[in-house]
C-alpha cells in the first residue's frame, strides 16, 4: 500500500539565473558529483538552456526514491543530459542524492536500493531534449551602415560573394548594424591547426526589414595569411568553412626536411 510522504523536506527545483547555476546547485547536493568526467563538466559549463522533470517514483511505506531528468542546451544544437536518483533509503532515512551519467547507470543504481518489488510506482515518457531557445534579438548600431556594407564587400576575396542585386540593396537601404561572432563545431579546422571563425553582419533596412551577411575570416591558404569570404547566408558560409578544413591538407606546403633529416 503506498503511503504519502512529506515532500516538505526534499529541495525544491527553483530556476536559478542561468544552466551554470543549475548545474552547480546537482552537483553540489550529489555524494557522487566526482565520477562525472571532465569533459561533460566542461560541456555543461557553456550551455545555453537548462530543463529538468521528474522521470521515475516508487514509494512504500515510508520509503521512496524519485529520478530526475535534467537536460542542457548546448551551442551546436546537441543536448546532454544527467540522470539525478534521490532517494531516503540510507540509515536515519536523510534524503540522499546522486547522479549518473547515462540511463544505465541509473538503472544499476536504483536497483541496489532496498524497496520492496511491488512497491506502487510511476514512470513518465518525456522528451530527449528542452524547447528550442529563441534567437536573442539584434542591437543594432546606426553608423555609418552603408560604408560598413562598403567595406566589408571590398575585403571578400570569393568568387560567390552576394551578388550585384544584394549588395546595392544594402548599400542604398541600411540603416543600422550589428557585427557578432557566430559558434559552432569545425572539428577538422581544429585538427588542421586553423584559424577559423564566422561573423553575423546584422543589416537593419529602412523598411524595417533585416539582412545579413555572412564573413568567414580563414588561414586556409597556402602561406597561413588570413582570408575574408562573404556570403549571402549561414549555411553557404558554413559549408564553405567545412571546405576550407578538409581542403587545408592539400593547400598548406610540406614542412621542407631539417638537416640530415630524409
Amino acid at each position: 500500500m503506498s503511503v504519502p510522504y512529506e515532500t516538505a523536506a526534499y529541495e525544491p527545483f527553483e530556476s536559478p539565473e542561468s544552466p551554470e547555476e543549475q548545474l552547480e546547485r546537482l552537483l553540489g547536493r550529489a555524494l557522487n558529483s566526482f565520477e562525472l568526467p571532465d569533459e561533460t563538466i566542461r560541456l555543461l559549463d557553456c550551455a545555453l538552456a537548462y530543463a529538468t522533470s521528474l522521470h521515475s517514483a516508487h514509494h512504500s511505506a515510508g520509503l521512496h526514491r524519485e529520478t530526475h531528468r535534467h537536460t542542457w542546451l548546448l551551442a551546436d544544437g546537441s543536448a546532454v543530459t544527467l540522470w539525478e536518483l534521490v532517494h531516503n533509503t540510507a540509515p536515519g532515512g536523510l534524503l540522499q542524492h546522486e547522479v549518473y551519467l547515462d540511463e544505465e547507470e541509473l538503472r544499476t543504481a536504483t536497483a541496489r536500493l532496498p524497496l520492496p518489488p511491488d512497491a506502487p510506482e510511476f514512470e513518465l515518457s518525456l522528451p530527449a531534449r528542452p524547447a528550442p531557445v529563441p534567437e536573442p534579438g539584434h542591437f543594432y548600431v546606426p553608423d555609418d551602415s552603408a560604408d560598413h556594407v562598403r567595406r566589408l564587400l571590398r575585403r571578400a576575396e570569393n568568387s560567390d560573394s552576394p551578388d550585384a542585386e544584394l549588395s546595392a540593396l544594402l548599400l542604398n537601404s541600411a540603416s543600422a548594424h550589428q557585427i557578432s561572432q557566430a559558434f559552432g563545431r569545425i572539428g577538422r579546422a581544429r585538427r588542421a591547426g586553423l584559424s577559423l571563425s564566422l561573423y553575423e553582419h546584422a543589416f537593419l533596412l529602412r523598411d524595417g526589414r533585416e539582412i545579413s551577411l555572412w564573413e568567414v575570416e580563414h588561414t586556409a591558404t597556402p602561406d597561413g595569411r588570413h582570408m575574408c569570404e562573404v556570403y549571402a547566408s549561414e549555411r553557404a558560409a558554413r559549408a564553405a568553412m567545412e571546405l576550407r578544413a578538409t581542403a587545408s591538407d592539400r593547400i598548406r606546403p610540406k614542412r621542407r626536411p631539417g638537416p640530415g633529416q630524409p
